[in-house]
């Protein structure tokens, strides 16, 4: 540890943040995890004992309370985003927060109006794995040619009425939970903001989530992104960045497996049947501890926070958009 050191504290045990970002927060450069709360204690004393964590709390409200700690990592379910993050502000907390940020872009829209001192941000950290940065640096480098097209897909299979994800009124579904990803990709990949979109939404008719939702997004000069997600098929995942000379495809883009490495492949398209493909290995590397280094870097002041509460609502915007179409049976601009 330094004098720099961030120290984290986690709001609720949940499983990605168990699985995921805690082991990202412990071997990143810049920060420890300090603490962990539940509204359970027992729960919160379990895991800090399991992942040796110094600290365990009973309620988020004394884990906010802690002066120790610097920033808050918060992967409560989706209706409980925007409250708790205003809460860890106004304590004093700069706030990582679970994608997606918010319910929708109106709810999202209140991180807006807290105090600039604080840094909030939303976990998408697939955009600090050097898979999807060295990907960006071929499409700007023109070997693609002029990028036209980016396909998406993004599934699992979860019939499971208890889970949080095929819950309608916290914001469960395939687009909030999943689709953020795929979408962010267009404006990851294109540097460019979607104008309009058109969707297909197939809801769970128990759960009344979307279980399969389909998009086309047009980012103007005739660059287009389309995309599925789904919460009930076959698990699976891609993306296809295509342009007027090669095509580029990320192989594990969301689900990077940490610590291990990974491939992205490259083809020309000389010979059918991916004949012309070649791969470039990308080394190792936590994508989680990844972007926890860039959000510590930020909060100490070494480097500027690229993404902030401003990019997560416009996420969110284009979320909203692609429901409104879904209903609307039909374009709709995206503001």
């Amino acid at each position: 540890m330094t004098e720099k050191t961030i120290k984290w504290g986690i709001v609720s045990t949940a499983k990605i943040g168990l699985e995921k970002v805690i082991p990202g927060i412990q071997q990143s450069a810049t920060g420890i995890a300090h603490a962990i709360a539940s509204r359970d204690l027992g729960r919160a004393q379990e895991a800090a004992r399991e992942l040796g964590i110094e600290k365990a709390y009973g309620s988020y409200e004394e884990l906010l309370a802690d002066p120790e700690i610097d920033a808050i990592y918060n992967p409560l379910p989706n209706h409980m985003h925007v409250p708790v993050t205003i809460q860890a502000v106004n304590a004093g907390k700069h706030v990582l927060c679970e994608k997606p940020v918010a319910l929708n872009a109106e709810e999202a829209a209140q991180l807006l109006k807290l105090p600039k001192d604080k840094l909030v941000a939303e976990n998408f950290m697939v955009r600090a794995h050097p898979q999807w940065i060295k990907a960006r640096e071929i499409v700007r480098s023109g070997d693609l040619g002029e990028l036209k097209a980016i396909h998406t897909f993004f599934s699992y299979y979860n019939d499971d009425p208890g889970n949080i994800r095929n819950k309608a009124d916290i914001g469960g579904g395939a687009l909030l939970d999943i689709g953020c990803y795929t979408m962010l990709a267009g404006r990851y990949f294109f540097d460019a903001e979607p104008q309009r979109v058109v969707s297909l939404i197939d809801r769970d008719p128990e759960f009344g989530t979307d279980r399969m939702t389909s998009a086309l997004l047009d980012f103007g000069n005739n660059r287009h992104l389309n995309f599925t997600v789904s919460t009930q098929l076959t698990p699976y995942q891609r993306i296809q960045l295509v342009g007027t000379k090669k095509r580029l495809e990320i192989v594990i883009p969301f689900n990077a497996p940490q610590g291990e490495a990974v491939q992205i492949r490259l083809d020309d398209g000389s010979l059918l049947g991916d004949a012309s493909l070649q791969s470039d290995i990308i080394a190792p590397c936590d994508q989680y501890g990844e972007l926890v280094d860039v959000f510590g870097r930020a909060i100490t002041g070494e480097a500027p926070l690229p993404y902030r509460a401003e990019d997560a609502v416009q996420n969110m915007k284009i979320l909203d958009a692609i429901f409104a179409s879904a209903e609307k049976d039909g374009w709709v601009s995206i503001d």
